[in-house]
C-alpha cells in the first residue's frame, strides 16, 4: 500500500519502521520542523522521525502550516492511498483528512475513549491506572474521537515511569499498526464507534502539576513522581531546598503528613496522608541528581522534622 506517514518524536519511530518492514511504499514523511538546540540555540536538530526517514531514503516534508494549501498540494503530489499519523503534534484539517482513498488513521497511546489528548501516558500513570494500551483509529476533525479499528492492552508496572511506558507503548503501537494496515488492505478491519459517555481527557502537562502535597496518600505521590517524569517533575522542599523528586517507593508506615520518619544512611522516608514515601532519588535546584541518603549528607534532617 502507498502510505504517507506523519509523526515527530521517538514514540512514532517504531510505527514508521513497522510499515517499512511490512513492505509498504512510504511515499513521504511529514514531521514538525527542526528545533534549535545548543547553548546558543544556533544549531538545528532533526526530529527522531526525520532521522529514521532520512536513513531509509524517504522524502521528508516539514510544513510550518497545514491550512494554507501548501501541505495539501504536497500530499496530492504524493498520491497516498492511506495517511498514518503517530504523535505528529498537529490536528489535520478536513481537506487533508478527506484526501486519501482509505482515509487517515492514528496510533494513540491509550485505550480510547479514555485519555483523549496530548499526554495520555502521563495521565494514566498520574491517575494510578493498572493498565493502558494503544488504539488504532480512523481520524475525524474532533480530537481522538474517530471510530476504533484495533486496540492492544498492556499492564502498567507499579514502579514504571512515563518514559519507560512510552517505549513499550511505542513498540506495541508499531506491531498493532502493521496488523491493522494489513487488515485494512484486505478489507477485514473492524470499526467500532467510541462511547462518548466513557470519554476522559489527557491535557498537556504543566508545572502547576509539580508541587507535592504530603497530605495525599503515598501511592498518589508515587504516581505523581512517575507520571511527571521527566517533565515537569514532581517538586517539593526538603530542608528548605527545592528539589525535583525523581524516584520513590511506597512504605507501610505512618506519621504526621509531611514530617520525616527516617533520615539516615538507610535513606529518607516522609509521612503522607496515608502511608509513607521513601525518596530514593532527587535533584536539588542547580545540582545533579543524587540518592536520598547522599542529599542528607549535606542537608541533615532527623525523625520528626517537617519536610
Amino acid at each position: 500500500m502507498r502510505v504517507l506517514f506523519m509523526g515527530t518524536p521517538d514514540f512514532a519511530v517504531p510505527s514508521l519502521e513497522a510499515l517499512i518492514e511490512a513492505g509498504h511504499e512510504i511515499c513521504g514523511v511529514f514531521c514538525q520542523p527542526d528545533k534549535p538546540v545548543g547553548r546558543h540555540q544556533n544549531q538545528l536538530a532533526f526530529p527522531p522521525v526525520k532521522m529514521c526517514a532520512v536513513a531509509h531514503g524517504i522524502p521528508v516534508f516539514q510544513p510550518v502550516k497545514l491550512r494554507d494549501g501548501t501541505a495539501l498540494a504536497q500530499i496530492q503530489s504524493l498520491k497516498p492511498d492511506l495517511i498514518v499519523v503517530a504523535a505528529y503534534g498537529r490536528l489535520l484539517p478536513k481537506e487533508i483528512l478527506e484526501y486519501p482513498a482509505m482515509g487517515c488513521i492514528n496510533v494513540h497511546s491509550s485505550l480510547l475513549p479514555q485519555y483523549r489528548g496530548a499526554a495520555p501516558i502521563n495521565w494514566a500513570i498520574l491517575n494510578g491506572e493498572k493498565e493502558t494500551g494503544v488504539t488504532i483509529m480512523h481520524m475525524v476533525e474532533a480530537l481522538d474521537a474517530g471510530d476504533i479499528i484495533a486496540q492492544a492492552v498492556t499492564q502498567i508496572a507499579s514502579d514504571e515511569k512515563a518514559p519507560e511506558l512510552t517505549v513499550r507503548l511505542a513498540k506495541l503501537g508499531g506491531e498493532l499498526l502493521a496488523e491493522t494496515v494489513e487488515s485494512l488492505e484486505a478489507g477485514s478491519a473492524g470499526r467500532i464507534p467510541q462511547n462518548d459517555e466513557q470519554v476522559t481527557l489527557a491535557p498537556m502537562l504543566s508545572k502547576e502539576l509539580s508541587p507535592m502535597d504530603f497530605h495525599k496518600s503515598a501511592q498518589s505521590l508515587h504516581d505523581q513522581v512517575r507520571g511527571l517524569c521527566p517533565w515537569p517533575s514532581a517538586v517539593t522542599e526538603i530542608g528548605g531546598v527545592r528539589c525535583k523528586v525523581l524516584s520513590t517507593r511506597v512504605e507501610n508506615c505512618s506519621g504526621q503528613p509531611g514530617t520525616v520518619l527516617q533520615a539516615d544512611k538507610k535513606g529518607l522516608i516522609v509521612a503522607c496522608g496515608q502511608g509513607a514515601l521513601r525518596i530514593l532519588e532527587l535533584q536539588p535546584d542547580g545540582k545533579k541528581r543524587m540518592r536520598g541518603e547522599d542529599f542528607l549528607l549535606g542537608h541533615p534532617l532527623k525523625a520528626g522534622d517537617p519536610l
